[in-house]
């Protein structure tokens, strides 16, 4: 029984460390980025990259969970949440062609709230599937709110050229 209960941990702290690594690479990933768009040398192709080379990471996160994973409910939990990740991934990869900056941001949030999601998964059990739910409600909610605000800003950056555009002819 003991012995069970400590292997349980040990699983348990191992896949915290498998998702502590995974992070940090994401994170030096995005440092690499903003770098590369402090140089300027951006291509989207650059970009592009980057960011597959984030999605490698993700499925190799998934792969792990799955092998991590014992109980069925369990396994299913986590294939929705890496289903929901993957989304975020694509989001923020067609997000990355609308604009840069602003997306640093936008990541830094995403990988908040995924550090959230696995801690919570850390901790599963039927229970606590409500409380997922709510989750996954509270980031689709706070997407929409991004999504939203990102609309407005390029809105916003429409409207500026729109203007800069209008001065010019008006000097002319």
């Amino acid at each position: 029984m003991i012995m069970l209960k400590l292997l349980m941990i040990l699983k348990l702290m191992l896949l915290v460390m498998i998702i502590l690594i995974i992070m940090l690479l994401l994170l030096l990933m995005m440092i690499l980025l903003l770098v590369l768009m402090m140089m300027q040398t951006t291509t989207t192709k650059t970009t592009m990259m980057i960011m597959m080379m984030m999605m490698m990471v993700m499925m190799v996160m998934m792969m792990m969970m799955m092998m991590m994973q014992t109980t069925t409910t369990q396994t299913t939990t986590t294939m929705m949440m890496m289903m929901m990740m993957m989304m975020v991934m694509m989001m923020m990869m067609m997000m990355m062609m609308m604009m840069m900056m602003m997306m640093m941001m936008m990541m830094m949030m995403m990988m908040m709230m995924m550090m959230m999601m696995m801690m919570m998964m850390m901790m599963m059990t039927t229970t606590m599937m409500m409380m997922m739910m709510m989750m996954m409600m509270m980031m689709m909610m706070m997407m929409m709110m991004m999504m939203m605000m990102m609309m407005m800003m390029m809105m916003m950056m429409m409207m500026m050229v729109m203007m800069m555009i209008d001065d010019e002819n008006d000097n002319s």
